[in-house]
């Protein structure tokens, strides 16, 4: 009840200005009625099959993601492109998010480890962890017993090694093949075949039976290039000095594998015992100089060997992961080999995982048409802190938004940009307890200086929740400004 002159007080304001609305008072409630009022807003997330990754930083939900579950639904292609500067958390990803994965029966994965740490790779830890040995190649213990590769493996199909020889050549040469040379290597090749098989006669009713004596090596083929078939000269009606010539060249490339400082490694049938049914194989690149030609040889002699031996139609999903892809992307010749493998695989359930710390080394290098081509097939994109202009080219090369890709530089180790297919969302990697010793990889780096365990957590917590906060700041920022920009537009 108002008092007399409050009353009084009303009546005439009503007279003169209209009826007043009346002031709704504050209402007490609990939290669960005030979040059906005024409901939460959230991205929608990738559905709750697969293996889990962390937890988006604005909503909190879990984050889950399967390249083979989202397949054909929200992913075009399973391949997966990782990018982002050293120490923000990318070996981390790649090694839980492949236990994760080993966690399925049906899951099969290869691993180029081309990092290295205490003179093993940085997944040594985890091969020991799960029983398996390394496929350690070394060009100092590939003559005394260690790991052979054989570009002319039978396993291997006729026109598959001969495109191996043919790239082979142009990765260490820099350019393609004229015709003359390329020749020369077919004859080459078609003749070590011919040579290196025994022809048995059957029964009387049965055709003639072919069987190998030994597996062709590099050496053979060498040999055919300084020594080459008169048939195959009178065939094409050329003098059989000319078909030695246009073979030089050639057999000096190939004669690095066999005699140079790649020797051992790939001339000699393929080592025995090498399993490839094995839940996880791990080729250990370590000791192989990251910034030679060796590099992108040994690469795609490893890709194209896997494509004719691993992938197979038995309904197991694979998992191809690379480190240091740019090794791959950067060199035209590799990139169109295992451009046709992603094409091929998709088909036999691989997700192809490329790491490469900076997108301008791949997308402004002699590659530039066949990396454009394999980043396109890459429906995910995972995207650890940059510079800013690092961040602004890449978001101009993969579309990303803008808030996104203002964010990037921003971020903290652990934390990246996800883009799955268009929906694009900022998650905290999470990593258990039984994981950190297996992934921590830059023990060189801090362990002499390492905090007891309690503390070392304890800063760890706090850096983590200072930098979502900023993260989801600034996000928050740009978001709000693009909406208000948008709507006066």
């Amino acid at each position: 009840m108002l008092d007399p002159l409050g009353a009084l007080t009303e009546a005439f304001t009503s007279f003169l200005f209209g009826k007043v609305e009346t002031t709704r008072l504050p209402v007490r409630t609990s939290t669960g009625q005030a979040q059906a009022v005024y409901l939460p807003t959230a991205a929608p997330g990738l559905g709750d099959s697969g293996v889990i990754i962390g937890r988006e930083v604005y909503s909190g939900k879990g984050y889950i993601y399967d390249p083979f579950q989202l397949y054909g639904q929200q992913l075009p292609a399973p391949h997966w492109l990782v990018l982002g500067e050293s120490g923000n958390g990318k070996s981390a990803l790649e090694k839980t998010y492949v236990l994760r994965q080993l966690r399925f029966r049906d899951r099969q994965v290869v691993v180029l480890d081309a990092q290295g740490e205490d003179g093993v790779g940085e997944w040594n830890l985890i091969a020991q962890e799960l029983g398996i040995t390394p496929i350690r190649l070394d060009p100092t213990a590939a003559l005394n017993g260690g790991i052979r590769l054989n570009p002319l493996d039978p396993s291997i199909t006729t026109t598959g090694q001969l495109a191996l020889l043919r790239t082979i050549i142009e990765v260490a040469m820099g350019h393609g093949l004229d015709e003359r040379s390329g020749f020369a290597l077919k004859v080459a090749h078609a003749a070590v075949l011919s040579e290196h098989e025994d022809t048995e006669g059957g029964d009387d009713d049965e055709a003639p039976v072919s069987r190998p004596r030994r597996q062709p090596v590099l050496t053979d083929i060498v040999e055919q290039l300084r020594h080459p078939e008169p048939a195959s000269a009178e065939a094409m009606n050329v003098d059989i000095d000319d078909v030695r010539a246009w073979g030089l060249d050639v057999a000096l490339v190939l004669d690095r594998l066999v005699d140079g400082d790649l020797r051992g490694m790939f001339d000699g049938p393929t080592t025995a015992g090498i399993d490839l049914d094995a839940p996880l194989i791990v080729f250990d690149l370590s000791h192989i100089d990251r910034n030679s030609i060796a590099m992108p040889i040994l690469m795609a002699i490893v890709g194209v060997w896997l494509e004719h031996t691993w992938i197979r139609p038995d309904r197991k999903k694979r998992i191809f992961l690379v480190e240091e892809a740019w090794h791959i992307i950067n060199s035209p010749f590799v990139a169109q080999l295992f451009q046709r493998l992603l094409k091929f695989g998709r088909r036999l359930g691989l997700s192809f995982v490329a790491v490469v710390h900076h997108l301008s080394d791949v997308v402004d290098g002699a590659a530039a048409k066949e990396a454009a081509a394999i980043l396109k097939m890459a429906s995910t994109r995972t995207i650890y802190a940059q510079k800013a202009d690092e961040a602004r080219a890449t978001g101009r090369v993969l579309g990303l938004p803008r808030w996104a890709v203002e964010i990037i530089p921003t971020l903290t180790p652990g934390i990246a940009v996800w883009d799955v297919n268009g929906n694009v969302q900022v998650v905290k990697h999470l990593i258990t307890e039984a994981e950190r010793p297996l992934v921590y990889t830059d023990r060189a780096m801090t362990e002499s200086s390492a905090l007891p365990t309690d503390e070392a957590r304890a800063i760890s917590l706090a850096a983590d929740a200072e930098a979502e906060a900023r993260a989801e700041a600034i996000a928050m920022e740009r978001q709000l400004r693009d909406e208000s920009s948008e709507t006066v537009a």
